[in-house]
Order: C-alpha cells, then sequence, then structure tokens
C-alpha cells in the first residue's frame, strides 16, 4: 500500500511491448509533432505579419493555434521520450504538470472555439452590428475571459485530484497523466466524490457551450440559405466550414473517447482513441484552417514568396 505523500513517480501506459514498436511510435509521434509546430508555428506568423489578418477571426485562430501548441507539447514529447528509452515512468510533479496544462489547453481550446462560433454568427446573421459587437476591446475580453476560466478549471481539478491520497499503485493506464486514471489509484470516497462533483460542473458548462454551438450554427445555416446570390452562399459557408470541421473534430473525438459503449472498450482501442482526441486535433487544425480559408491561404502564399 502506498499513498500520495510517498509516492514519487507514475507508470504510464506503454505503447507496445517489443523495441521495434516503440521506436515506430517515436518516428511517428515525432512526425506528428512536428507537422503540429510547423503548421501552427505558420498560422501565428502569418496572422501576425500580415495586417489583413488583423481581424476579430484572425485573433481568435492565434488564440486557437497557441492552444493547440501547448496541448500537443503536452502530452507528445514525454510519450516520445518513454518510447526512444523503452520507460515508462513520469515523476509526480511531472504528472501533475501534465495534468494542470492539458485540462488548461483543452479547456480554453473549447471555449475559443464557442467564442469563433459568435465571431461568425454576428458576422452572418448580424453583419450591421459586426463592428460594434466584435470590436478590439470585446475580442480581448473574450480571449482572456476563455484563458482565465480554462486556468481556473485547471487549477481546481489539479489541486483536487492530487491532494487525494492514493493507495491502488501507481500504474495509470493511458499514455499520458489524466484524472480519470488517477482517480482509480484514489482510496478517498469523500475526495472522489468531490473530483466527481467538479467534473460534473463542468460538463455542464461544455454542454451549454455546446448548445451555444449548435443553436448558433442553426441560425447561420438559415441566414446562409436566405441568401439569393450562390456566389454569397458559397462565400458564407467558406467562412464557417473551417471552424465548424474544427468543433466536430474536437466534440467527436472526445465524445468517442469518453462516452463509447463498455462493449467497445479495449486497451488497444482506448488507446487509439486518446491519441485520436489528444494528439490528432493539434496536429490537424491548422490543415483545416489554412486549405479552407482563402484568406489564410493567400497570405501564406505570400509569406512563402516574400
Amino acid at each position: 500500500m502506498s499513498n500520495s505523500s510517498s509516492l514519487t513517480q507514475f507508470l504510464l501506459l506503454a505503447f507496445a511491448d517489443r523495441r521495434e514498436l516503440q521506436l515506430l511510435h517515436f518516428w511517428l509521434f515525432l512526425a506528428i509533432s512536428l507537422a503540429a509546430l510547423l503548421a501552427n508555428g505558420l498560422i501565428l506568423s502569418t496572422v501576425a505579419c500580415d495586417h489583413h489578418l488583423h481581424t476579430p477571426m484572425g485573433f481568435f485562430l492565434l488564440n486557437l493555434s497557441l492552444t493547440d501548441l501547448g496541448s500537443i507539447c503536452t502530452t507528445v514529447p514525454k510519450a516520445m521520450h518513454n518510447s526512444l528509452w523503452g520507460t515508462r515512468t513520469i515523476s509526480y510533479q511531472g504528472c501533475a504538470a501534465q495534468v494542470f496544462l492539458l485540462i488548461f489547453f483543452f479547456r480554453t481550446e473549447f471555449y475559443l472555439l464557442t467564442v469563433m462560433c459568435y465571431d461568425r454568427y454576428v458576422a452572418i446573421c448580424k453583419p450591421l452590428h459586426y463592428g460594434t459587437l466584435l470590436g478590439s476591446r470585446a475580442c480581448a475580453h473574450m480571449a482572456a475571459a476563455a484563458w482565465a476560466t480554462g486556468f481556473l478549471n485547471a487549477l481546481l481539478h489539479t489541486a483536487n485530484t492530487f491532494s487525494l491520497p492514493l493507495c491502488q499503485g501507481n500504474a495509470l493506464g493511458q499514455f499520458f497523466c489524466e484524472i480519470p486514471h488517477i482517480l482509480k489509484l484514489s482510496c478517498s470516497h469523500s475526495g472522489y466524490l468531490r473530483e466527481i462533483g467538479l467534473l460534473m460542473v463542468s460538463a455542464c458548462l461544455v454542454v451549454g457551450c455546446f448548445i451555444f454551438i449548435v443553436f448558433s450554427y442553426v441560425q447561420i445555416f438559415r441566414a446562409v440559405l436566405r441568401i439569393p446570390s450562390q456566389q454569397g452562399r458559397h462565400k458564407a459557408f467558406s467562412m464557417c466550414l473551417p471552424h465548424l470541421a474544427v468543433v466536430s473534430l474536437f466534440v467527436s473525438t472526445v465524445v468517442f473517447s469518453y462516452l463509447k459503449p463498455p462493449s467497445l472498450s479495449s486497451p488497444s482501442l482506448d488507446l487509439v482513441a486518446s491519441v485520436l482526441y489528444s494528439v490528432v486535433p493539434p496536429a490537424v487544425n491548422p490543415f483545416i484552417y489554412s486549405l479552407r480559408n482563402q484568406q489564410i491561404k493567400d497570405a501564406l502564399r505570400k509569406m512563402m514568396t516574400g
């Protein structure tokens, strides 16, 4: 029996036992992380350098790229290190930092996606009020609220989780530190219930944001279908589809990971699901925006050609 005061490290889930497969995972994660770093870095530099992208959507896209960079840099480097050196360990402090940063970046990203949905709603449904409702100060306040709410969520969850006594060993069934797997090691019933309560409050907030996104897109599509010209409808859809694709990818991977039926649960499938929602979206999001957004493509082309 061990408790959290004497626990110095956790054992993460290994991707494979064979050395060849461990190296394969290392190179695969290296390729994904380099693609994510390059793509998000290009988005950041393009938005920062091109004054045509100094718009509310450009500002929120810059913030979104920061969360993508932060989330993939939180999980992938440690997983690559363990695969390369054939280890499974992560320190207690490193695990706490990983939990905090993951919640911080994931929650902030979802709140930013909600704010970006509001931006699209105003741009299409209330275009005459766009400059008033989404001025530079309003955008800064909304972005700051998203980051601050994500930080507060991460702080509360991390502080509560790592104050629980742990007496069920130190092996986590995940390749990174995650609250549900840490709770399985807890022997404090009251602390467990307290964390479940925090998770329920956070889930209600997330569901509220999701309902807002769905309602906004219903109004957006109704407004788009009333546009008389085909060119106007195409332009409106081009504005919305990248954001809708990113939201769908983010929500679908998380829902599949956490709400899939127990009959579908298996170690290999759970591992694939965790990679899908923690590694794939940060790497794919910038490609979705750069491929579907004409302004981003034009700015990238101009920056590449000098």
